[in-house]
């Protein structure tokens, strides 16, 4: 399918990026945006250059033109505007996490098998130049022991951050980038489990989380919205360690190996969502259903993880 029409499900903060993405990997075209009011769905639309606008996410997936949609709605809404979208005959690339539970995750790959149409969890991390890097070179470090993840950001920008029905909590917005890696790198995990603070309604505002992965590699994650972390992934290894600043939209990577200087490996790039957009274009272009990178097993062991961690806080 070299005709990609894609409709934006939401005005969210990464519906620019991902736009932007697009283009710039001449990877389809935009062709519609949705909101929950018309009002915001036309601002957005000028503002992004975008032909088409709706007012209610319903319209967007009635639109024949549309063959594509990227969701980054809220996260609680993920799984009934895929399954939606789904229906529709619409080709799906929804935000991370794909939803907030393992079954609807199941679910969509399953419906859109039934319906011969693509669906992917958006996970860019995986896609950029830095990480394929680190995954390269896991060997120099020797034999990978230990992994930490550190991750704050402020939730000023998004009002639905501390909102439990809205699927909210850094947990969902920023952990599966950690647990998604993690499974990546070193395949199975065997445990994982942690501790929260918590807003009045129960939500975390910040947490610690440990576990190990089936081969035996340790790892903690911590992420805050208030406290100021170094916002820096670092694996370690019997001969060395590397570091991976902002690792979830990684441009570099500092490898540490014993007996050697630093070596710094720099992939810089204006928009790191392009990575993505290429495969999507490639995968759909292959006639395949789903991401030989991004499967299902992942997306679904990504979030599995969270809800074994939400289910004992």
């Amino acid at each position: 399918m070299k005709d990609l029409r894609f409709g934006i499900v939401s005005t969210s903060s990464i519906a620019p990026r991902f736009i932007a993405a697009v283009r710039a990997a001449k990877a389809g075209k935009i062709v519609a945006l949705s909101s929950r009011t018309l009002e915001k769905a036309k601002e957005k639309a000028a503002a992004w250059d975008i032909p088409k606008a709706y007012g209610s996410h319903d319209e967007l997936l009635e639109d024949g033109d549309v063959n594509i949609v990227y969701i980054s709605a809220v996260n609680a809404a993920h799984y009934l505007l895929a399954k939606a979208a789904l229906q529709k005959g619409k080709h799906v690339i929804c935000e991370k996490p794909c939803t907030t539970a393992a079954a609807h995750t199941r679910e969509l790959f399953a419906l859109a098998r039934e319906k011969g149409l693509f669906f992917m969890e958006a996970q860019k991390m995986l896609f950029l130049p830095a990480i394929l890097n680190v995954r390269e070179r896991l060997a120099d470090l020797g034999e990978t022991c230990m992994a930490e993840f550190s991750h704050s950001f402020s939730a000023a920008y998004n009002t639905w951050m501390y909102d439990k029905q809205a699927g909210g909590g850094p947990l969902l917005s920023s952990g599966i980038y950690a647990v998604q890696l993690l499974l990546w790198l070193f395949g199975d995990m065997a445990d994982i489990r942690g501790v929260k603070s918590s807003v009045e309604n129960g939500t975390e505002w910040q947490y610690v989380l440990s576990g190990h992965m089936e081969n035996g590699v340790l790892f903690s994650i911590k992420n805050s919205t208030r406290a100021i972390l170094d916002n820096t992934a670092r694996i370690y290894g019997t001969n060395g360690f590397v570091e991976i600043p902002d690792y979830w939209k990684a441009r570099k990577a500092i490898f540490h190996i014993k007996g050697e200087q630093p070596q710094i490996a720099e992939f810089p790039c204006e928009h790191e969502l392009v990575y993505e957009a290429e495969h999507i274009a490639k995968c759909l272009n292959d006639g395949l259903l789903t991401s030989p990178v991004v499967t299902e097993e992942l997306s679904v062991a990504g979030i599995s993880a969270l809800e074994k961690v939400s289910a004992n806080w």
